[in-house]
């Protein structure tokens, strides 16, 4: 069985305001994506990464490969117009690479902060029920939206974060994709695996998170990782 890492580096950080896509952006020196794929590198159960990347991007991004000497990256595939798209390609790009019983594990470009143990149970849990997503309890009170007040209490201990990775058997993934496209729904739900699962009534099996397990969006999380690198750093460097 092959476990691999599917790293989705579509994004073109236009809510970053950024001149680069935010996984191209450097912090410390290193692009995020650099951070992302050092994850998957290092990990001893991932067998082989394929990245999903913008046509324009991808001579960017074999610098980045060649510059720090991926050697599980395997195949790079072009990206879509969104996340669901982008998906599809990489899964479709694999069709004479894998086996239905292999794991996809499928990761954010811009999520650098996920930990060994989030991949390893990710893999894990899909390899048990074929599907799986990183989930973490919600900390935090929650109040209905109602736009700018709220006269409705959520109860959080209700309410699952659902984040990346989100893990597949192969077999299943390519299936569900399928079946979307021949219901033609992909574009008629939010552009996310898990939301497309929600839609045809599938079950989603949870996984390991964690609250730091977040995805890069703002100017502020740019700050939240690289104080999270410095530190880092220096636990690393006070071993």
């Amino acid at each position: 069985m092959t476990n691999v890492g599917i790293i989705l580096a579509g994004g073109s950080g236009q809510r970053m305001g950024a001149n680069l896509p935010k996984q191209f952006i450097e912090i410390l020196g290193k692009p995020i994506i650099a951070y992302t794929l050092d994850i998957y590198e290092n990990h001893k159960e991932i067998d082989a990464i394929e990245v999903v990347c913008k046509k324009e991007y991808i001579p960017l991004l074999k610098n980045v490969i060649k510059k720090y000497n991926y050697t599980k990256i395997k195949w790079i595939c072009e990206g879509g117009v969104d996340f669901q798209h982008s998906t599809i390609n990489g899964i479709n790009n694999l069709k004479n690479e894998l086996n239905d019983e292999d794991i996809v594990l499928v990761h954010y470009a811009v999520a650098p902060f996920t930990s060994e143990h989030i991949i390893s149970d990710g893999i894990r849990v899909s390899k048990e029920k074929g599907n799986s997503v990183s989930a973490s309890p919600c900390l935090y009170l929650v109040g209905e939206n109602g736009g700018d007040h709220s006269n409705q209490w959520v109860d959080r201990d209700s309410i699952m974060i659902l984040n990346g990775p989100q893990g597949f058997r192969y077999g299943y993934i390519k299936q569900l994709y399928e079946k979307a496209i021949k219901q033609n729904i992909i574009d008629k739900v939010e552009p996310h695996t898990t939301t497309l699962m929600f839609y045809l009534g599938e079950t989603i099996y949870y996984a390991a998170g964690e609250q730091t397990n977040i995805k890069i969006t703002t100017k502020e999380d740019l700050q939240l990782f690289e104080g999270y690198v410095l530190a880092k750093n220096k636990s690393s460097n006070t071993r």
